[in-house]
């Protein structure tokens, strides 16, 4: 959990550790409260997966504000009960730069649908953090907490306006630490303690302020000593779990689908990257814990994507060369996540190499991968033929026989490995019959053919219009399937469907 936490911290602009640091504070002010066992563990798991539905959304964040990372940054910091503050920060940032042609009418949009769209995209963001909170197995006192993450004392947050003690105490005491640790790592100490005061009653509990106020200027200059990550560690509620087997696996995937949520053009990117290298290791005869090995690291592979804005992932044309310097960065944040985790270190390497080459044109570390590191070139291999078969932003997805012929120009250039290419062929069915696709059941859900391809283009983030003309059906038929289909699998939004749509394995 405490990975997942990073990889939260990715997605708002934070340093890593942020959200592990307001857990500490979290932590101190239950002890200094006197709270019962219940409200400090809920109050930990809160603080670690605050924003665990947070991808769900970034791709709606992005299309109305480009660089969806550095918004949400900013508003960790701005007062969330104050919706003036929150308008002026929100215009300011999305007029940057533009002409006053251009910003009149941005302002003139933001003013007319904030209110509509911050519903819609609070709502998607709960709806998909319960979906994977669910399969974590989490009780529902940390369920129940997190869907009030976008609440305020006052009434004034999102989506259903929840005020004073409707709000859970463990979520009204994140509200709180959350809040202080960004603003005192930004800012200062004091401006943080001005904060809670200025803020009293409004947006934090009044009651809580006045313990931070009695007490966090202290915990702030103490949190600079302190390393956070073996302090969460040692505040983890008991009995601890260890995550082995089967549990491990489903982490895993909640893990895969927290990333590839992020944009629509990776959903299921890293289930069918796992897939593959397993039918390959299968091909090449590889040992059992090889195999397990590169499942994990095919399934975690691209945690550092979280990092990128989807300005970058979702654009349409070629990339700058500033823009591809970012993208270079998600393999060694890939890399520093999984080294932290005791249980996840062993496959650091192998899931943070998935871009390197055979002839040292890969990124992040551009070295010469190393032949004999078989498993690492199997995920490499499998990761450029499952993207080459997907939609991507700038092209529509190659047919299988064409991502062939592009894995052959690598492994003849000397970039992909000979031995991985070929067994990776092989398992995609190249010359061999595919087993498992005529057991695989054809519409889950109850879907019909024609629902499942409106959920394809739908999980996509495409809109009813382009929807519709795509499938040649009228916008009125195109939005009934919409509904039909959000009534089928249980679901009122587009990121929560493309989520279970990643689980079954539509997309």
């Amino acid at each position: 959990m405490a990975t997942l936490a990073l990889a939260q911290d990715n997605a708002f602009g934070q340093p890593l550790e942020s959200q592990l640091r307001s857990c500490v504070l979290a932590g101190w002010m239950c002890d200094a409260m006197g709270v019962d066992r219940e409200v400090r563990d809920t109050s930990y798991w809160v603080a670690l997966l605050r924003y665990i539905g947070c991808t769900g959304h970034a791709h709606e964040v992005a299309t109305l504000f480009g660089d969806e990372i550095a918004i949400r940054a900013q508003t960790l910091v701005h007062d969330a009960a104050n919706p003036p503050e929150v308008i002026r920060d929100v215009i300011e940032y999305a007029t940057a730069g533009r002409s006053p042609e251009q910003r009149d009418a941005i302002v003139a949009l933001i003013q007319t649908t904030a209110p509509q769209w911050a519903v819609h995209n609070f709502t998607s963001g709960c709806e998909v953090g319960d979906m994977l909170l669910r399969r974590l197995a989490f009780g529902e006192p940390v369920r129940t907490a997190l869907a009030f993450t976008f609440e305020r004392w006052n009434g004034k947050g999102y989506p259903a306006h929840a005020a004073g003690e409707t709000i859970p105490l463990p979520m009204r005491l994140v509200h709180l630490t959350h809040d202080m640790e960004a603003i005192g790592r930004r800012f200062s100490t004091d401006q943080a303690m001005q904060a809670v005061t200025d803020r009293r009653g409004r947006t934090y509990d009044p009651a809580l302020a006045d313990v931070f106020i009695a007490h966090g200027r202290a915990w702030l200059e103490r949190l600079k000593t302190v390393e956070p990550w073996d302090a969460v560690l040692a505040m983890e509620p008991r009995p601890h779990q260890r995550l082995e087997g089967a549990t491990l696996d489903e982490a895993l995937l909640v893990a895969a689908d927290f990333v590839d949520m992020k944009s629509p053009f990776m959903n299921g990117h890293s289930r069918r990257c796992a897939q593959l290298v397993v039918d390959t290791a299968r091909v090449l005869g590889l040992p059992d814990a090889e195999v397990t090995a590169l499942r994990q690291a095919a399934l975690v592979h691209d945690l550092g994507t979280t990092a990128v804005p989807n300005s970058i992932w979702d654009k349409p044309g070629p990339l700058t060369r500033a823009e591809f310097d970012r993208v270079e960065l998600h393999p060694l944040l890939t890399e520093q996540m999984l080294r932290r985790s005791t249980a996840l270190a062993p496959i650091s390497g192998l899931a943070s190499a998935h871009h390197e080459r055979g002839d040292g044109s890969g990124y992040h570390k551009r070295l010469k991968a190393d032949a004999a590191d078989l498993a690492a070139a199997v995920l490499a291999v499998a990761e450029v033929y499952v993207g080459l078969t997907a939609d991507r932003a700038d092209r529509p997805a190659h047919t299988p026989a064409d991502a062939a012929t592009e894995l052959g120009r690598l492994e003849a250039s000397g970039a992909l490995d000979a031995r991985a290419c070929r067994a990776v062929l092989v398992a995609a069915g190249h010359g061999v019959a595919p087993e498992a696709a005529a057991s695989r059941p054809r519409h889950p859900g109850g879907l019909s053919g024609r629902e499942v391809e409106v959920l394809r283009l739908a999980a996509r983030g495409l809109k009813t219009q382009t929807i519709a003309d795509q499938l040649f059906i009228s916008p009125k038929t195109a939005d009934h399937h919409i509904q039909h289909i959000y009534t089928k699998i249980g679901v009122s939004t587009r990121a929560a469907a493309a989520l279970w749509a990643m689980q079954h394995a539509v997309v």
